[in-house]
Formats: structure tokens, C-alpha cells, sequence
């Protein structure tokens, strides 16, 4: 196996298992028991887009457009302090999450959820398309497509894999506090 194509796989395995707006909605809905299948799928298949994207060249297309630069900063800004507030108003609000029949989700509301916290986070761009990408293209002509390979060919799997786990291993719903045995 080449080297790049080992830096690619490790490189992509390291970005995925990281707890973001998206794994955490991933774990919200393995709580809740709804949907875990199409918000998997979803997750893993925009992981292997979005890499994609960052290699062909997407994430230095939007760093030489100041128009798109501009958007991308603005609007990943505007995501991120509504995801700050949401987040706020629940720590102060406090709560737990409680699985009530009469308060299921939707599964369109769970695969747009999904969906927006994929595509408008700023942060999986970050990861995927700018470092990825970035990475791949420091490798030069050959070795970026066999980086890419490494970290497309992991990325779905080792996402799906992530996404398993959390949906699988999520304790039954009705836990009130982590101590308590379930």
C-alpha cells in the first residue's frame, strides 16, 4: 500500500469519529430510537461527496472567489451562533430527553435536520473539503487521487461504522441520568 493512500485512510478516520452538530443529532435520534437507518446513510454518503469535492478542487475554487468566501464566511458564522443559541437556551432551560410517542419525529424532519446540520455546518467543510482536499493536493498529481482513495475509500465505512456505533450503543430511552443503570 503507498503511503498516501495510508496518510488518506488514517487522515479521513481521525476527522469522522469526532463529535459534531452532526454525530450529536446522530446520538439524539439513536436515544429517541427513530430513523437511525436513512440519518446513517445520509451522514456516510455526504462524507464521501464532500471528500470528493474537497479533491477535485471545490474547496479552492470557494478560497479564490472572494463572493464565495465571503458567503461561506458569513453564512457558516450565521449557523453557528444559531446552533450556539439553540444550545444555550437548552443548558439554561435544562432537561433531558424523554421518548414520547405523541412527540415523535417526523422522518422528513429527521432527514432535513440531518441534511442542514450536514450541508450548512461550516465545520464539516472544514474538515472535508478544505483540510481534505488541501491535504490531497499537497501529494501532487498522482498521490492526491491515492490520498483521496484512502480517505473515500474509509470515509463511507469508517462513517457508517461511527454512526452504527452511536446509533447501537445509545442507551435505552429511558435513562434519566448517565449513572443510572439501563
Amino acid at each position: 500500500m503507498k503511503a498516501q493512500f495510508v496518510t488518506g485512510l488514517l487522515t479521513g478516520l481521525s476527522l469522522i469519529i469526532a463529535i459534531g452538530a452532526q454525530n450529536t443529532f446522530v446520538l439524539q435520534q439513536a436515544l429517541r430510537r427513530e430513523h437511525r437507518l436513512p440519518v446513517m446513510l445520509i451522514c456516510a454518503l455526504s462524507d464521501a461527496v464532500l471528500i470528493v469535492a474537497g479533491i477535485a478542487g471545490l474547496g479552492a475554487l470557494i478560497l479564490s472567489n472572494p463572493t464565495l468566501l465571503a458567503i461561506t464566511r458569513y453564512g457558516g458564522a450565521a449557523f453557528l451562533l444559531t446552533y450556539a443559541a439553540l444550545a444555550a437556551r437548552r443548558a439554561v432551560n435544562g432537561g433531558q430527553l424523554r421518548v414520547d410517542e405523541n412527540g415523535a419525529t417526523s422522518r422528513l424532519v429527521a432527514v432535513t435536520t440531518c441534511l442542514g446540520l450536514t450541508f450548512l455546518n461550516p465545520h464539516v467543510y472544514l474538515d472535508t473539503v478544505i483540510l481534505l482536499g488541501t491535504l490531497a493536493n499537497q501529494q501532487g498529481e498522482d498521490g492526491r487521487w491515492q490520498f483521496g482513495a484512502g480517505a473515500i475509500k474509509l470515509a463511507p465505512k469508517a462513517s457508517a461504522v461511527n454512526q452504527i456505533r452511536l446509533a447501537s450503543t445509545a442507551p435505552a430511552p429511558n435513562c434519566q441520568r448517565p449513572s443510572s443503570p439501563c
